[in-house]
């Protein structure tokens, strides 16, 4: 068996997609049930959020589990195979392994370090349960992830750093504009990164805020809460003309803000100065804006830099180190799991040839003294125990490579091994 990460999350998939790949409850049924059908899934959970929707599924066979979940999801949603194609996000063995780590760590999130996605993790491995559709493999797996989620959270400055990043690009963006309490702040977007852009600009008490979001009722929603307005997406180029900080984070594959849509607000700003701040990723504004007179553009390169050495974010780095030394921690236990039908097989055909040779020399030699005996079968378990030692360990390495089935193969033709409840 070999875990498998399936689906959508706003790293690859543009909004239009994730919405369309979104799942109300007869969709999510829809899947679960299509996955339990499925001869090639053992376990499988789902996870849905607004700028996620993936499938962590045990499965014996790759190709007919891709299948398969392909199938669930675009026979239950408005997804197509054209979708799937160009905006899937696929992992499998280690690397989904370590996905569902950084997913639980809110390493993978859009809003970096943002902890609610533990919660939902939490909830999808309930539901899991409770269903009878996430077993040891995948329970041990989500519980180990989200104990690790909270180490990182309680461990790092890790939840600061969107918060970091965006007082950051402020701090640069007011030296170039001017005091932020007399600055009117465009915010492109509404999810979770963009809200901590607007919440943050307010509370540093800037003059005037407006949001543009493409789900035009989500921007309102927020643009409400801080005080400021909402504007539709066809309103851009005037709220780009407006804006002295212009601050995107849309999750969107697409750009934003063209070398155009800037140019042209420059024209109608007569070449006021003007701030760019760019949170996403992919990017969200074309990188010749930069180019542009009167303009600054702040990207996550550009803002990493200010907060770390080389380019980097030390809170990023620390969280990475805790869940890599986790994710490896995690993977040995799981070869040991996985490899240990094999050895326990390997030891029971052992034990079966000492116990049989131990019988005859009782036959052969029925005056030998008790304790000769003893020490006898002692020898013997010694012997038998240093010729598997590497035998077993070399079975735990195979299964951490996924190369234990060759193994298997071969002990089983060479020592007729049978596993407990059936053959390897």
């Amino acid at each position: 068996m070999s875990l498998l990460s399936f689906g959508f999350n706003h790293r690859r998939t543009p909004i239009s997609v994730l919405e369309r790949a979104a799942l109300d409850e007869l969709s999510l049924g829809a899947i679960i049930a299509t996955a339990q059908a499925s001869p090639d899934i053992s376990e499988h959970l789902v996870i849905a959020t607004c700028n996620r929707t993936e499938v962590y599924a045990e499965v014996s066979a790759f190709h007919g589990a891709v299948a398969d979940l392909t199938d669930a999801l675009t026979s239950s949603t408005s997804i197509t195979h054209e979708d799937l194609k160009e905006h899937l996000d696929l992992h499998y063995g280690d690397a989904a392994v370590a996905h569902v780590f950084n997913v639980a760590a809110g390493l993978d999130s859009m809003a970096v370090g943002e902890s609610q996605i533990l919660g939902q993790l939490r909830d999808a491995l309930a539901r899991g349960q409770s269903e009878g559709h996430v077993g040891s493999h995948l329970n041990s797996l989500v519980q180990q992830a989200l104990r690790t989620g909270k180490q990182v959270h309680s461990e790092t400055g890790l939840d600061e750093v969107s918060r970091s990043l965006v007082t950051a690009g402020l701090d640069c963006a007011e030296q170039h504009v001017g005091s932020l309490a007399d600055a009117h702040v465009l915010v492109i977007g509404a999810g979770s990164m963009s809200a901590l852009a607007a919440t943050t600009a307010v509370r540093r008490g800037v003059a005037r805020l407006t949001v543009v979001n493409r789900t035009h009722e989500r921007g309102v929603a927020l643009a409400e809460r801080l005080g400021g307005r909402a504007l539709p997406t066809d309103e851009i180029g005037g709220a780009l003309a407006a804006a002295d900080v212009v601050i995107s984070c849309t999750g969107s594959t697409g750009l934003a803000v063209t070398l155009a849509d800037a140019a042209d607000a420059q024209v109608e700003r007569s070449g006021r100065k003007q701030a760019f701040i760019d949170l996403a990723l992919p990017h969200d504004i074309a990188h010749e804006v930069a180019e542009l007179s009167g303009i600054v553009l702040l990207g996550l390169g550009d803002l990493g830099d200010m907060l770390g050495a080389d380019g980097t974010v030390p809170e990023v780095e620390q969280a990475r180190s805790i869940v890599g030394d986790a994710v490896t921690r995690h993977l040995g236990v799981r070869a040991a799991s996985i490899a240990a039908p094999t050895v326990r097989a390997l030891r029971s055909a052992a034990q079966q040839v000492v116990e049989s040779e131990l019988d005859r020399m009782d036959q052969r030699a029925p005056d030998m003294s008790a304790a000769h005996r003893e020490e006898v079968g002692r020898a013997v378990h010694r012997i038998v125990d240093k010729l598997l030692h590497q035998p077993t360990v070399r079975a735990k390495e195979l299964a951490v490579d996924g190369r234990l089935g060759e193994y298997e193969d071969a002990l089983r033709q060479l020592f007729d091994l049978h596993a407990e409840g059936g053959s390897l």
